[in-house]
Formats: C-alpha cells, sequence, structure tokens
C-alpha cells in the first residue's frame, strides 16, 4: 500500500492533470460519507465509518505530500523559522502526552489531531508546490455545490412528507442523516461562504441553468439552518464573514453580494415553508425555539477551565475529560456530556496551554501568510484570488468561531469537510519558502531527494500504521464494552471519537 501511494504521487508529481483528478474523487468520495451516510451500506453506523475513513484520508494525504515536498527540494533551513509553529503545533498533541503513556488508548486522540494538522499543513503545501490550487478549488465548488443542492432537494422530499404525514414538528425530521442536529450544523458552517464560489470561478460560472441550482441549494441550506436554529452556525459565519470582508476589502464585493442574496433566498424559503405552509396546513407555524442562554454549556466551561488549570501549563492527560475526578458542583450536578463544547478549553483541559499558545503562534504565522498574499492580489486588478481567498477565509474563521461551543473538531464530519476546505487555503497563501526548489542542472539531486523522500515517508507511513492499528484496537475494544454500557449501565451516548465516547471511563469494571 505505501508503494502505491508513492507511486500515485510521483504520477501526480508530473501530471497535474492526475493530482487534479484524485483531488475531485477525494472530494466526491468524502461528501457522499459525510452527506449521503443514509444511503451507504454500513455494519458500523455512520459516526464510525466516517471516523475509519478520516484515518484513511490523513495517511494518504500526509505520506504522498511528505513525499512530494521532500522529492522536490524543501529546503528545511530558509524555511526553518516559517515552518516552526506548524512542526510544533504537529507534534505537540503527542509530546505533550507522553506522561500518560501507560493510560489506555492515549494515542489515540492525540494522534488523531497530529496527523490531522500535519495533513492539513503538508497537503496545503504541496498543492501550492504543484500549482493546481485553483484547480483543485473548482473541483471543491463544483462537487460541493451538486452535492448541497442534492441534499437540499431531497430535504424538501422530506418536508413534503412530513407535511403529507401531519408531522408538525419538521426540525425533528430535518436536517436528516446525522446522528446529531448539531454535526450537520458544522458541516454547513464550513460550507455556506464557499457556495458562491460555485457561481464566480470554475467552469460552469456563466451558465444560467448551474446558477438557478446553486442559488435553490444554498437558499435550502440556510432554510435548514433557520429551521433548526442553528446559532452556532450563524455566529461564526456571521464572523467569518466580516472578518474575511474586512480583510480582504473591496475585492471581495462580488463574493459578499452572492452570499447576501443566498442568505435572502433563503430566509424567503424558510417563510414559505416554516412559517406560511404549516399556518395553511396545520393552523400553526413551525418554529424551533432559539434558546436565548448557553444551552448549559456553561458548567461544562468552567470543569474545563478549572482542569486546565490542575498542571498548568500542562493538562491533565488526553480524554481526561472522561475519566478526571469531577473539580466544580455546577458540572457534577448538570447533564454530561464527552466534551465540554469548546475545543480551546478542551485542548487546554487535556494536552494544556502550552497547546494553545502553539495555536495562536500558528493562527498568527498564517495571518502573515495571508496579508503578504492580500498585498500581491489587491496589486493585480482583475484577479479572482481575493474572492476565493474571502469565501475560504469566512469558512475557517467560521468553523474556529463554531469550534468555541461546540465539537467541530470531535465530529468526524465535520473533521472530513474541514479536510477539504482548509489545505486548499493554505494552497493560495504559502510563501515561496516553503514550497522548495527543483533541480534542472543536476540530474543526480533529483534522485538523491526521492530516495530521501522515501525513506521518510516510510518512516511516516509506520508512524500512521501503529496509530491506525490502535484506532482499530479501540474500536473493537469499544463495541465489547458497548453493550455493557447501554444495557447495564443504561446510559446514554456520549459521542468523541466513537458514538459511544464515555470509553474508557472512571467507572469500568463497576
Amino acid at each position: 500500500m505505501l508503494w502505491a501511494f508513492l507511486f500515485g504521487g510521483q504520477i501526480a508529481l508530473k501530471t497535474p492533470q492526475v493530482g487534479i483528478a484524485a483531488a475531485a474523487s477525494f472530494i466526491a468520495i468524502t461528501l457522499l460519507a459525510v452527506l449521503f451516510a443514509d444511503f451507504l451500506p454500513t455494519s458500523a453506523g455512520s459516526y464510525a465509518d466516517q471516523r475509519f475513513l478520516l484515518v484513511a484520508w490523513l495517511g494518504g494525504i500526509t505520506i504522498v505530500s511528505t513525499y512530494l515536498l521532500i522529492s522536490r527540494g524543501v529546503w528545511i533551513k530558509p524555511a526553518f523559522v516559517q515552518a516552526l509553529p506548524f512542526i510544533l503545533l504537529i507534534i505537540g498533541f503527542p509530546v505533550l502526552s507522553l506522561a500518560f503513556i501507560q493510560q489506555p488508548y492515549a494515542y489515540v486522540e492525540p494522534g488523531l489531531y497530529s496527523f490531522y494538522f500535519a495533513a492539513v499543513i503538508l497537503g496545503g503545501t504541496a498543492l501550492a508546490q504543484s500549482g493546481i490550487s485553483m484547480k483543485c478549488l473548482e473541483a471543491l465548488v463544483v462537487i460541493t455545490a451538486a452535492a448541497c443542492f442534492l441534499y437540499g432537494a431531497m430535504s424538501l422530499n422530506v418536508y413534503l412528507f412530513a407535511l403529507a404525514g401531519g408531522h408538525a414538528d419538521l426540525s425533528d425530521l430535518i436536517p436528516w442523516g446525522f446522528v446529531n442536529i448539531r454535526y450537520w450544523s458544522h458541516v454547513a458552517t464550513w460550507l455556506l461562504p464557499v457556495f458562491p464560489l460555485a457561481v464566480l470561478v470554475g467552469p460552469f460560472a456563466n451558465h444560467r441553468l448551474w446558477r438557478v441550482l446553486v442559488a435553490v441549494g444554498a437558499g435550502l441550506w440556510w432554510w435548514i439552518v433557520f429551521l433548526s436554529a442553528a446559532r452556532g452556525s450563524v455566529l461564526g459565519v456571521a464572523v467569518g464573514v466580516v472578518v474575511a470582508s474586512v480583510i480582504i476589502g473591496r475585492q471581495c464585493w462580488p463574493w459578499l453580494k452572492q452570499f447576501l442574496v443566498y442568505l435572502v433566498l433563503g430566509g424567503f424559503f424558510w417563510f414559505v415553508l416554516s412559517l406560511l405552509v404549516p399556518i395553511l396546513v396545520f393552523g400553526e407555524p413551525e418554529l424551533r425555539t432559539i434558546s436565548q442562554g448557553s444551552s448549559g454549556r456553561a458548567p461544562l466551561f468552567i470543569e474545563a477551565w478549572q482542569m486546565s488549570l490542575q498542571r498548568f501549563p500542562f493538562g491533565m492527560g488526553p480524554q481526561s475529560w472522561l475519566t478526571h475526578d469531577l473539580l466544580t458542583s455546577s458540572y457534577a450536578e448538570s447533564k454530561k456530556f464527552g466534551h465540554p463544547h469548546n475545543m480551546y478549553l478542551m485542548w487546554a483541559a487535556e494536552y494544556g496551554w502550552l497547546l494553545l499558545l502553539i495555536l495562536f503562534w500558528v493562527a498568527f504565522q498564517v495571518a502573515s501568510f495571508l496579508y503578504a498574499r492580500c498585498k500581491v492580489i489587491k496589486s493585480s486588478a482583475g484577479s479572482t484570488e481575493g474572492i476565493v481567498l474571502a469565501a475560504l477565509l469566512a469558512s475557517i474563521v467560521g468553523a474556529l468561531i463554531h469550534a468555541g461551543v461546540s465539537a467541530v473538531f470531535i465530529a468526524p464530519g465535520s473533521m472530513l469537510v474541514g479536510l477539504l476546505i482548509m489545505p486548499v487555503f493554505l494552497g493560495f497563501i504559502v510563501p515561496g519558502t516553503l514550497k522548495g526548489k527543483r533541480y534542472k542542472n543536476d540530474a543526480s539531486r533529483p534522485l538523491r531527494k526521492a530516495l530521501q523522500a522515501a525513506v521518510i515517508a516510510t518512516l511516516v507511513f509506520l508512524l500512521w500504521g501503529a496509530w491506525a492499528f490502535e484506532v482499530k484496537n479501540y474500536y473493537l475494544d469499544m463495541r465489547e464494552d458497548e453493550s455493557y454500557y447501554y444495557q447495564v449501565l443504561r446510559e446514554r451516548a456520549l459521542p468523541r471519537f466513537w458514538l459511544h465516547g464515555y470509553f474508557p471511563r472512571n467507572d469500568v469494571g463497576s
């Protein structure tokens, strides 16, 4: 399997068309697994299937990208300062977990985040170096728009069956295909800012029928956001759009205008489908109550904050949120969850504030890359890169904001969609110093680099294989524990790495 990865990477290196086709296949398979899981055969359930797919993608992207970058001659010394925060982020999760290596499954989640951010960073750099970022972006927006239109059309079908069956609580049925309504909202946060790109760039941008289909699909997704009262999505996307508009400036206006058109269209669909039609059919509107409070998150935040201070600046260990002795009375008396609904507090609690410091450094470095790229595109009249960066930036900022109130980087569907967006964004802003050099005059240099790349890619493959083996063992042990958890303890699912996420736990064997 390793040599198949490397051989495929070498072909993509020489023929960009193969790389673009591979990227399109990757996008299509990912969206199929995330949006249409109900139609796929499964024995493990969609949550576990998506997790296993994520594990496979992380291995493939990391191994192939490592090989491509090294074989093309990435100069470590000139790029080291710029790459340092990214390197620290990749190794930070496992290094900060060393003290807990004796605990069961201690490296399952650290390995997940280490390979996830490695795939994002290395994959984005490989796209930039191969010069196919724009083509991959076009494939992304076309496939995404088509898939989301199909999902929206099927949601209308569910809506009509609900009306015919006299089911007034539409939010119980829509969105569909996700084990939790909030997991759909994570995906929506990633994708809503990207919809306008489908009619601004790409091969179908000027086709009238395509523009209508994209508008209908985007409007239906906004309708589902309003129907399900997805506050995290609304907040995240709103902040993301404002940030992108301020940073990119006037060059993003075509994207912003199209975004607002889709938002208004979604409001119109909500008025007709959730207000007008239910009044005519049932005599009352179908309105989901929007909570004005924290939805029970405040005790979770306080508990995670207290955890983060116990071994400051280090954390209490991977998955310690599940197994630690409770620290606050408010959380002891509140409803339990598999995570504190705040990714940053969870990482601080489990891995320490040192990791958050590295994350801030990474964010600053990415912002500096973006600033440098914006200076270039603002001097280029007629460039479409401004609207592309605005959409991708709004998507990523929205997801980062949403992660402050939800499990955006735990739910496998959300992580899969993020794996589509973030590397493409990096592919547009990575500076030349991180792209390496090609060797034209010395025929022996490429061969030596290819051998070095194969050796290092093999080491990455072995690391990934060891982690994937541990993930498989974790899954098997979790499934064995499931019957005891549900039938003896009679507890509800607390999704985390797996849908039955409260394992290991502090009452094993009780």
